[in-house]
């Protein structure tokens, strides 16, 4: 006889460390309960993210213990599902939730489901939701070697150096912000703010310095010990250095400190970068709708 599982709404002021433990408790490589624990944190943490409907995102309990989780991440639009497992009975019911409260409506609404999450799978199809296209996620385990070496005229930051200023202004034009909306205003407290997040870990992130100081290639690290997983966000390069090899061998630094800290799993992308330098294939996300 299944039990009674209660649900309830999320609360963004203090369910957040539950939602954390959650996702490190169910942790899978391949997300086949969900997402990786820093995913939910961060987003909300950054400052692309709208929170404004996160009152809709929901909990599943078993006794007061968390055992479902559902949101939406940018765009809102966009419905996630973290599931314990042994509750796989839930999915369907999870689904109906999404289906009615979540996303914006059926035009809008996109469900992102992991390739192993079969439940959730079949839940979409019975609700009538479609695959429209999926792709492939790489990591890098420790188990095989990386070396990847720095050219010349550039240095890597050292661990605890980082410079909020230089990092946002890295990111700002490493991701074509500036290109699309001129130059980076100087406002470093969306870094700030990101770096104060509960479970950041801001002394493992690092920065490819050119020979004039400035960053030139940046990689955010969220350690998560618990899991030994190096969870990688951001990563980009400044136009004018890419093609030089930099955030790959920033890529094999970050992984030679991370692995001195046990970490037995790095993440990565999707672009075909990441296989090209040796990363292997880490999960498939899949995208669905009406």
């Amino acid at each position: 006889m299944q039990k009674e599982i209660k649900s309830r709404s999320f609360r963004i002021l203090c369910d957040m460390p539950a939602v954390y433990n959650f996702l490190c408790d169910i942790f899978s490589p391949d997300n086949r309960n969900g997402v990786m624990p820093p995913f939910v944190e961060y987003a909300l943490s950054s400052d692309w993210m709208d929170a404004s409907l996160c009152h809709r995102w929901r909990i599943w309990e078993d006794e007061g213990n968390m055992v479902g989780f559902c949101f939406t991440e940018n765009p809102r639009t966009d419905v996630y599902f973290c599931l314990r497992p042994g509750y796989e009975y839930l999915a369907d019911e999870m689904m109906q939730y999404a289906d009615q409260h979540l996303g914006e409506g059926d035009d809008k609404r996109r469900l992102v489901i992991f390739e192993a999450q079969t439940a959730f799978i079949q839940a979409a199809g019975k609700a009538g939701y479609h695959k429209e296209f999926g792709y492939v996620e790489y990591g890098y385990y420790f188990d095989q070697p990386f070396e990847r070496k720095l050219p010349e005229g550039y240095r890597f930051t050292a661990p605890g150096e980082l410079d909020v200023a230089k990092a946002d202004e890295c990111c700002w034009k490493g991701f074509d912000h500036e290109a699309e909306e001129g130059p980076w205003d100087g406002d470093i407290e969306s870094g700030l703010h990101l770096m104060a997040a509960p479970h950041a870990t801001p002394e493992c992130a690092m920065a490819v310095v050119d020979a004039k100081g400035n960053y030139a290639c940046y990689g955010g690290m969220w350690w998560t010990e618990k899991n030994k997983l190096a969870y990688l966000e951001p990563l980009c390069t400044v136009p004018e250095h890419r093609k030089k090899g930099l955030a790959a061998a920033l890529l094999c630094e970050m992984a030679r400190r991370m692995g001195e800290k046990g970490a037995t799993l790095m993440t990565g992308g999707s672009d075909p970068f990441y296989q090209k330098i040796g990363f292997r294939p880490l999960c498939t996300w899949t995208f669905w709708k009406k």
